[in-house]
């Protein structure tokens, strides 16, 4: 799943000087003006992140790339920031409506936090080996993914995009040697992480590059002379942008910024700004009070007790011997290893929701009309690439969930398939991004939120807790795979703040991950990695799911018999992704209501 798209507008700052780029009607209701005042912010934003916008389905920016890590763009964004905040403090927030108080609160959390996170120097660090601009254009490159290609239009829209690239990346080597010169670096095993990737997209021809996929599924409707320019418009993108722009980053990487990466401790503590910095994601990825040291402490907590669980599912098979020993058991052992093919994997991902379905009216009685499908992950990104769920852009074409198969026969059945299933397909991701995206009540910024991580992801880790209650596990093995999705969970609140706060490193976070889950080495290390790229990302999911269960434990005994669970979950969703401390104000007052 994508989570840090932050907030703003290009195109109208260039006019207007960070101003609102549309006058609010001041003879409209409050809450009228309101609603026209968060409109205009949302169409601002589109017109500043305009991959954003696309992924929302929109198509007025399709053509557009900008590098928003140069200090250019990031003094734009500064100034929208300034400007919305100036201009929501103008509302009396008394005076608004529920649905507005929510955005209202909404915007005054995010955006506080937001600004603030440019005052640091991430921008010399401008693309990684997970959340890069760079991954999710190879993505969209596919054709088959976000970015539409139904008409000649699009098809030079995303042309546009191709050449734009070559600049993009041009201009994040620049930043990179800013970083280098300011001793502010990525890890040397994240570069070497990043290499291959790049090397990937250096083709010996146009027709072996990602990028030339769309050019095999043209529509019926076009004409020849359309697919002809197109063809040779294409190819000579990639021959002389998209080509020697990654054989320049790959090269640069390897020779210039690999050398000169840091090498003596992972954690963003020792960058000049990490400690503070650290704060701030801490508070943004989980959007509660908790400091660093109290989630650490959650986290041994959560450990242990997952712990517990295990070893009585070990105990309850019969196996003689201790919790790692079982891990290696169920991760060695024929038995568990019954796929052949990919396509295999596939059909037992499909069997689950096929189990599942009958269950879900008993906890929910509203449904997305949005399509759903299941794939495998493109191969240029499988190594490196985690289960995930893209949603729909339009809410027509389906919400995907992803899954990398880079070796079908080594696909275990207890790596926890019916979790991942719960926590990113059906009910998690899909239910909740979709249904959110359809509510035509809610505005356009709250509709397509980017940032409300531990909502989004604690919603997703929460259903992972209804397995149980959906009658998906056939038996121990399974649920023990749950369980050890649960755990590692846990396992993130306690590296991800060892390794930015207290100088864990990055081979004591494995061989801790690797002493409490069923993990390969391969795969904990590419875990590890990903909490060191992303500070405090990884917080959100067992912090959001944490807070669902208090908030359900503590309304079935508020409300008794008046609760009901599927107006719990009614409720939950039906105002899309917000702050948790927005959240819990909203419940209680729908609770409070019942109540009376």
């Amino acid at each position: 799943m994508k989570y840090l798209i932050a907030f703003a507008s290009l195109i109208l700052f260039i006019s207007c000087g960070g101003r609102l780029s549309k006058s609010v009607d001041q003879s409209a209701g409050v809450d009228d003006r309101f609603a026209q005042f968060v409109q205009n912010h949302y169409d601002q934003r589109m017109a500043l992140f305009p991959l954003e916008s696309t992924s929302n389905g929109e198509t007025r920016y399709n053509d557009l790339l900008y590098p928003s890590f140069t200090d250019g763009f990031i003094a734009k964004t500064h100034a929208f920031y300034t400007n919305t905040l100036d201009t929501l403090h103008s509302f009396n927030r008394d005076s608004l409506a529920e649905n507005e108080k929510i955005s209202y609160d909404y915007l005054r959390e995010y955006v506080t936090m937001l600004d603030k996170n440019l005052s640091f120097k991430g921008n010399l660090i401008p693309t990684d080996q997970i959340w890069g601009t760079n991954l999710l254009l190879g993505q969209w490159a596919t054709g088959d993914a976000t970015q539409p290609f139904a008409t000649v239009k699009d098809y030079d829209n995303w042309l546009k995009r191709m050449n734009a690239l070559g600049g993009w990346l041009d201009s994040a080597i620049v930043y990179f040697r800013k970083g280098i010169r300011a001793n502010y670096t990525l890890p040397r095993p994240l570069v070497r992480s990043m290499i291959p990737q790049y090397e990937y997209m250096v083709t010996s021809d146009a027709k072996s590059n990602l990028f030339y996929g769309p050019l095999t599924k043209f529509p019926a409707s076009f004409s020849a002379d359309d697919k002809n320019r197109l063809i040779e418009a294409y190819t000579n993108a990639i021959n002389t942008v998209i080509i020697p722009a990654y054989s320049r980053m790959a090269s640069f990487l390897e020779h210039e910024y690999l050398p000169n990466a840091r090498s003596t401790t992972n954690g963003i503590s020792s960058l000049s700004d990490g400690a503070e910095r650290y704060k701030l994601l801490v508070r943004l990825q989980t959007t509660t009070d908790k400091t660093p040291d109290e989630i650490y402490n959650i986290g041994l907590a959560e450990v242990s007790r997952i712990r517990g669980l295990m070893e009585k599912i070990k105990d309850s098979v019969g196996f003689k011997g201790d919790l790692k020993a079982f891990f290696h058991f169920v991760s060695t052992d024929p038995q568990f290893t019954p796929y052949k093919t990919p396509e295999d994997v596939l059909n037992a991902f499909r069997a689950i929701q096929l189990k599942i379905e009958p269950g879900l009216p008993r906890l929910f009685s509203k449904f997305p009309k949005t399509p759903f499908v299941i794939r495998r992950t493109e191969s240029f990104r499988e190594a490196s690439a985690s289960a995930e769920y893209n949603a729909s852009p339009d809410n027509v074409r389906p919400g995907i969930f992803y899954v990398p198969i880079v070796d079908a026969k080594s696909f275990n059945i207890t790596s926890g398939m019916q979790s991942l299933f719960l926590h990113e397909a059906i009910p998690g991701h899909h239910f909740q991004i979709s249904l959110q995206q359809e509510n035509k009540e809610l505005p356009l910024m709250r509709r397509y939120d980017a940032v409300s991580n531990a909502y989004v992801e604690g919603w997703a880790l929460y259903c992972e807790s209804l397995g149980e209650e959906l009658n998906v596990y056939d038996n121990p093995y399974q649920y023990f795979g749950s369980l050890g999705d649960e755990m590692h969970r846990a396992i993130r609140l306690v590296v991800d703040v060892a390794l930015h706060t207290k100088g864990m490193t990055r081979e004591h976070a494995i061989a801790y991950m690797m002493d409490n889950e069923q993990i390969s080495e391969q795969g904990a290390t590419a875990e590890i990695e990903r909490y060191i790229a992303g500070p405090g990302q990884a917080l959100g999911y067992k912090m959001g799911q944490l807070k669902i269960i208090e908030l359900r434990n503590k309304y079935q005994q508020l409300l008794g018999d008046k609760f009901s669970i599927k107006d719990f979950h009614t409720e939950f969703l039906k105002d899309g992704s917000m702050p948790l401390t927005v959240l819990e104000s909203k419940m209680d007052r729908w609770a409070a209501a019942l109540k009376k």
